[in-house]
């Protein structure tokens, strides 16, 4: 009986890491965008672009290991949340819009990873 507690402890852990994975991924976005604010190649766009690749690498080394602990498919399902975790920073960091369509959209994929993962 233990073992289940644990293995579904386990899955929960690694669906929150994958979260946070995916959360610096959406960072990437913020960083090109800030960059894209800046005169091509000056100072603070070459600063923005390398805190993009920077943060892209750490992102690479958290994903590799979290896909080395779970299968591909189910890691991968993830992915849509960096989405809304941009579509939420857009709006914080650089005051954007959030429209119906997003909201629609942040929920069909909100349903969508619940639907699977409680498959």
């Amino acid at each position: 009986m233990m073992a289940i507690k644990d293995k579904r402890k386990w899955h929960y852990l690694m669906y929150f890491a994958l979260i946070g994975v995916n959360f610096i991924y959406a960072c990437t976005a913020i960083f090109t965008k800030s960059a894209s604010q800046h005169q091509f190649l000056s100072f603070p766009y070459i600063l923005w672009l390398g805190g993009a690749v920077a943060v892209m690498g750490v992102y690479a080394l958290l994903w590799q290991q979290v896909i080395k602990r779970m299968p591909i498919a189910e890691a991968y399902m993830f992915k849509g949340t960096s989405l809304i975790f941009v579509l939420l920073l857009s709006a914080l960091i650089f005051g954007e819009a959030i429209t119906l369509s997003n909201i629609i959209g942040a929920v069909v994929i909100i349903v969508g990873i619940v639907i699977y993962a409680r498959s």
